[in-house]
């Protein structure tokens, strides 16, 4: 680690933990955890003492399930955190959410028809059995007995058919037509407007059960395919007219009084701020063990103060505050390498929204990969991760993360931490600073000056954009705070996603789900794509991935290390860390688990006193 570097984050992170605390009146801790990437004070150490630092990852070893292994109390109650310092937006459907804490919510009401297996497959464990066909290009899915809505409506195929044209309706403004949308029989027909219809999906007349078929036959189908249904009969039928798209979107059956089938109701929602469930009695798994179920917003600086004093049962506790974390006795950790990875994303384009595909402008400023590159090389992520995150988060290399272990290649060579090698691609481009002032002019001799988004929320936020605005003034890039702040969890995405003029780069995270296909974040007609970048051969390699070819499943491997190795050269994103994440859990708590293959599933969580 660079000593220089280490002093100026320690520096940033002591100065910020002062000023808090004179204006609080106690010291503060914070997270990291997207949107509130916030972190702790850290000691400056002498050089000597940097050689002693151990390696803060070394030994970390976390279980995947409580310990707990006490029946459930009848009638139980438990209160989740959903940690964040701003609202949640309260778009409350799968067809249409954005932001991650969305999901969270509607994760307790909603479920997917079909299960999966700790390879992200789907299984027959689900609420819908399912049969591919010989040629793999229709799956026949036939819903369960028993399978009814929160108002006691039976769930039907054409639900499921309803999220369909939902998803390729003309009108949708959502991000989610992606491959195994678009792959489906007559969906672009439909998409564009051409028909009412889409050819590809039918519905048997005992509304049961539903066949799609697929223009092209991909090993997608077993861990991509669509499988939210919604209740057409409850947000209403824009088929008909009933509703149009805008007015679905904003609707209370949507925001305010969702329904779903999963193992909890909503009873209640303040907006932004919590939700209240009820157990849901006719739930098709069986009863669920916990009678209420309350998920509210807290704040970073406070989460583990409540789980202490109990308030909070379940939370994803941000990483900086791991070793206070491990302190608490009546809470224990759990922890897995997490489907996510942050990133600085590099404006390239811009999205046409009539044609609904990325276009990318070969004028922009970013457009030189030659200074992307040299970006990613004057990042010091490894002290990132040591020093704010305890090893909680390690430098990213590629676009596919560590956990599709088949498809992720640690092989391929990726920038990083080399200031030196940063300047050598500068002053390749032609970047050299002509006027003395210590910051680079681009290849015209023009002043190159870098507006940088990023997301406020918890105390390391601000230092961590910094920390990177510094890195890049080491190596004679001049950036500089988008409006000279940090910018709110929605407004953010909001500026990012309209193609903001003023943003040239951003600091963003994904969770990618859990299909290895890298298409819907980096697809020429992904929505997702925010830096716009497009090329054909990402185009080729992306439709290889996702090819019949690719049930062969050494030609998918070699496809997506290509793709890797395309994306490290062309840069339009610099992973900068992947992560673990870490739940803290009450106890009290028992029949919970983070692990892919559990058994266990969100009904049966409970509490034992």
């Amino acid at each position: 680690m660079a000593k220089k570097q280490f002093m100026l984050l320690a520096s940033l992170l002591l100065v910020l933990s002062v000023f808090l605390a004179a204006c609080s009146g106690k010291k503060e801790e914070s997270s990291t955890e997207k949107p509130a990437d916030t972190n702790k004070e850290t000691e400056v150490t002498t050089e000597e003492e940097e050689e002693e630092v151990e390696d803060p990852s070394a030994g970390l070893d976390f279980p995947f399930e409580v310990s707990n292994k006490a029946q459930p109390m009848e009638d139980g109650e438990m209160t989740i955190a959903m940690v964040t310092d701003t609202p949640f937006e309260g778009t409350l459907a799968p067809v249409f959410y954005s932001g991650t804490f969305d999901w969270e919510v509607i994760s307790k009401f909603h479920e997917n028809l079909f299960a999966v297996d700790g390879d992200y497959l789907i299984t027959q464990d689900g609420a819908a059995n399912w049969e591919i066909s010989e040629d793999n290009k229709t799956i026949t899915i036939t819903i369960k007995d028993g399978v009814y809505w929160h108002d006691g409506e039976p769930v039907k195929a054409s639900d499921l058919l309803y999220s369909y044209q939902l998803l390729g309706h003309p009108d949708y403004t959502g991000t989610r037509y992606t491959f195994m949308i678009s792959n489906v029989e007559g969906m672009p027909a439909y998409h564009n407007g051409e028909t009412t219809e889409i050819s590809g999906i039918t519905v048997s007349e005992d509304d049961k059960t539903i066949s799609i078929t697929y223009t092209e036959a991909t090993p997608a189908l077993m861990s991509g395919i669509w499988g939210h249904a919604t209740p057409r009969h409850h947000v209403g039928d824009i088929m008909t007219g009933e509703v149009t798209m805008e007015e679905l979107v904003a609707s209370d059956k949507i925001r305010v009084n969702p329904i779903g089938f999963g193992p909890y109701k909503v009873a209640r929602i303040v907006p932004g701020e919590s939700v209240l469930y009820e157990r849901y009695d006719e739930y098709w798994r069986g009863k669920p063990a916990l009678k209420s179920l309350v998920q509210k917003t807290v704040s970073s600086a406070s989460i583990l103060e409540v789980m202490k004093k109990g308030e909070v049962d379940l939370a994803k506790i941000p990483v900086d505050q791991y070793e206070n974390a491990k302190e608490l006795d009546n809470i224990e950790l759990l922890a897995d390498i997490d489907t996510a990875y942050t990133y600085i994303g590099f404006k390239l384009g811009k999205w046409d929204a009539d044609k609904k595909t990325n276009v990318t402008d070969p004028n922009a400023k970013m457009a030189n990969k030659l200074v992307r590159q040299a970006m990613w090389y004057a990042m010091d992520n490894e002290t990132i991760g040591k020093e704010l995150y305890h090893g909680l988060r390690f430098p990213a290399t590629t676009l596919i993360i560590p956990v599709f272990a088949s498809f992720h290649d640690a092989s391929i060579e990726t920038p990083s931490y080399d200031p030196e090698k940063a300047k050598a691609l500068l002053d390749e481009a032609g970047y050299v600073d002509v006027d003395g002032d210590g910051f680079r002019e681009n290849d015209k001799g023009e002043p190159f000056v870098l507006n940088f988004a990023s997301m406020s929320g918890g105390e390391t936020a601000e230092p961590i954009a910094q920390f990177y605005i510094q890195n890049w003034a080491d190596v004679g890039i001049k950036v500089q705070l988008l409006d000279g702040r940090l910018h709110e969890f929605n407004s953010f995405y909001d500026r990012v996603e309209a193609d903001d003029p003023d943003i040239d780069i951003y600091q963003g995270a994904w969770g990618t789900g859990t299909n290895p296909d890298p298409s819907g974040l980096y697809g020429r007609d992904a929505a997702f794509n925010y830096t716009r970048y497009t090329s054909e051969k990402n185009d080729e390699l992306l439709a290889a991935g996702t090819s019949e070819k690719s049930f062969d499943a050494d030609y998918r491997k070699d496809i997506y290390r290509q793709w890797q190795e395309l994306m490290v050269d062309e840069v339009p994103v610099a992973p900068t860390v992947y992560r673990y994440y870490l739940m803290g859990v009450n106890k009290r708590v028992v029949n919970y688990s983070i692990d892919p293959a559990t058994d266990l599933y969100l009904y049966q969580m409970g509490v034992s006193e």
